[in-house]
């Protein structure tokens, strides 16, 4: 698995994203966010109209616009404007959060903020009723029988998926397409472990302190291990 990142200079616009664009009075602003199946991020822009982001995918995005649709409501995450099957492309136009991911220029400088707002935003998710969800369980967590506290999971929940505000306070998660329900150490253990793959060592306290919790050697390990390894730059 490798980390996402900003889109290299000369990165093209995908056809898709230029045709929605086109039809709905828009241009593509800046290429914001590349991941590493490919896809692309982009935003778009209008005159007198709220910013809006683009989410071009070779592998379908079903999953994530479901799961944000339903989300919106209850948590802090983009609302979904339209979602577009293209039958080997797919698109998810959603709205804009006012701040940045976790792992922009901002605040790679100031990390342990950063690393106290990822584990606000996890502390929030965490209070919704795994009873309510439409979605099951967490796909790459496997059986599980020794539970500590079953939540709403974000599945991905590495650092770049956490939006921060000015004020460095959490704002919104994005990237949702692996939203379920699953013990509460899935998301923590791959948060925080997260945090050194983009921050460097030495920024796991404030995380766990705005979380609420000490962290659990034993727990950690073992949603390590289901993970996988850990990811490569691009």
């Amino acid at each position: 698995m490798a980390l996402s990142t900003t889109p290299p200079p000369g990165t093209p616009v995908p056809e898709l994203i230029d045709r929605w664009a086109a039809t709905h009075g828009r241009r593509v602003a800046e290429l914001v966010w590349l991941n590493e199946d490919g896809g692309i991020t982009a935003r778009l822009v209008a005159e007198d109209a709220k910013d809006l982001f683009a989410k071009f995918s070779r592998d379908d995005l079903i999953d994530e616009a479901e799961r944000m649709s339903w989300l919106s409501s209850r948590h802090l995450c983009p609302r979904v404007f339209d979602f577009v099957d293209d039958g080997d492309q797919w698109l998810l136009v959603t709205g804009a959060l006012r701040g940045e991911s976790a792992v922009s220029a901002r605040w790679r400088a100031e990390p342990d903020r950063a690393a106290a707002a990822v584990g606000e935003g996890l502390a929030m998710l965490h209070t919704l009723d795994p009873d309510d969800s439409l979605f099951g369980p967490v796909g790459w967590v496997g059986d599980v029988t020794d539970i500590d506290h079953l939540v709403i999971a974000h599945g991905d929940a590495c650092a770049p998926n956490t939006i921060i505000g000015s004020n460095g306070r959490f704002v919104g998660h994005v990237d949702l397409g692996d939203l379920g329900v699953a013990d509460r150490w899935a998301d923590l253990a791959i948060a925080s472990w997260s945090l050194d793959w983009n921050y460097g060592p030495g920024h796991q306290a404030p995380f766990w302190e705005a979380y609420g919790i000490a962290p659990d050697a034993d727990r950690i390990a073992f949603y390590r291990e289901a993970w996988g390894p850990a990811p490569v730059s691009l």
